[in-house]
């Protein structure tokens, strides 16, 4: 008997390993060389030249929506999606992520496959910033299906001490900054993937809602990263209070997260477009309205809560750096624990 016969193929395992090695190199940045091979990554915090810094870390994965990748044989961009879910974390506290590690998991290593995913996980760094430093992959027969694998990502960033997020702050007059999403992101697919066989479409066929792609194309749109404008905000202005990543539980779950008791968070629906598809999903999937606030982003990725005095430059900033923001609420006097209240109605 052998390992290889077991279905564990380590030849396979370094000859993947060589394979990505020019890819990960493209990653390196000021406390990172990139390369990997060694039994842990190595990062120079006095590269980075923070004075008095803390260190934030996130982990997290993209969930079922690997299943569409898997399905529909698009593997580049996956790898997108599970650096921006772990960065985007990050930067909500005010921190510069630095630096990543994966974890890819499957049956059987396929290696044109992997090196697609890897592809993504790169590219998802080079837009953070941050420095792939190494990673695991471990091929578990028996544990996944043939043609399965799942991802995890870590990430670690830096921040000054007197910067971190969110602030104490916080008070009623505040102001809601939302940036858009580039669509479903990465929450929420068991429900997306429900709708889908639901309605009887194919991943190759043409989305309902964006008839020019097919529906894996459309769906597997990444994850937005918005660290290097949000970094850019918090050192060009004093204003930005808080910063919350609309992950799973929507706007509804995440905003007070980052809101102090005894203020709540009033969101004016009507202000913005979300994109088709979640006009699609609320038809076709029959979703009502809160089901849809506490499930998917909605058209808002990321919300900022800023100083009145500051929000007319936070927005001047921000659509300098390429972003459209919306001004989409504001913080109000509220006994009790923090929450989100909506007027309005969501335009799908």
């Amino acid at each position: 008997m052998s390992y290889a016969a077991a279905g564990v193929d380590v030849d396979r395992g370094n000859a993947f390993v060589d394979a990505i090695k020019p890819l990960v190199r493209m990653t390196a940045r000021p406390g990172a060389d990139s390369e990997i091979g060694g039994f842990g990554g190595v990062f120079d915090l006095k590269a980075c030249g923070y004075a008095d810094p803390l260190l934030v870390a996130a982990n997290d994965g993209v969930g079922t929506k690997v299943k569409i990748a898997i399905e529909s044989g698009i593997h580049d961009t996956i790898g997108i999606d599970l650096v921006a879910m772990c960065v985007n974390d990050l930067v909500v506290q005010g921190a510069e992520p630095v630096l990543f590690l994966d974890y890819y998991a499957t049956s059987r290593l396929e290696t044109d496959v992997a090196v697609d995913v890897v592809k993504g996980i790169v590219e998802g760094c080079r837009r953070a910033g941050c420095a792939l430093v190494g990673g695991e992959t471990a091929e578990m027969p028996g544990l996944y299906l043939k043609g399965d694998y799942d991802l995890a990502g870590f990430a670690v960033g830096l921040v000054e001490r007197d910067r971190l997020l969110p602030r104490a702050d916080v008070v009623a007059g505040d102001v809601l900054i939302g940036l858009p999403s580039s669509g479903v992101h990465s929450n929420g697919f068991s429900l997306v993937r429900h709708v889908v066989a639901s309605a009887g479409l194919g991943w190759k066929g043409p989305a309902p809602f964006a008839p020019e792609r097919t529906l894996a194309e459309a769906l597997l749109e990444p994850t937005r990263i918005y660290v290097k404008p949000l970094l850019d905000l918090f050192r060009s202005t004093g204003g930005i209070r808080a910063a919350a990543h609309i992950t799973g539980g929507g706007i509804t779950e995440n905003l007070p997260r980052v809101l102090p008791d005894g203020v709540a968070a009033e969101v004016e629906l009507g202000t913005w477009q979300a994109p088709k598809v979640f006009g699609w999903l609320a038809d076709a999937g029959g979703v009502e309205e809160p089901e849809m606030l506490k499930t998917f982003n909605c058209g808002i990725g990321m919300v900022l809560v800023v100083s009145a005095a500051e929000a007319e430059a936070t927005m001047a900033r921000l659509s300098e750096l390429g972003e459209t923001p919306v001004r989409v609420g504001g913080i109000v006097t509220h006994e009790g624990k923090a929450e989100v209240r909506y007027t309005g109605q969501l335009t799908l």
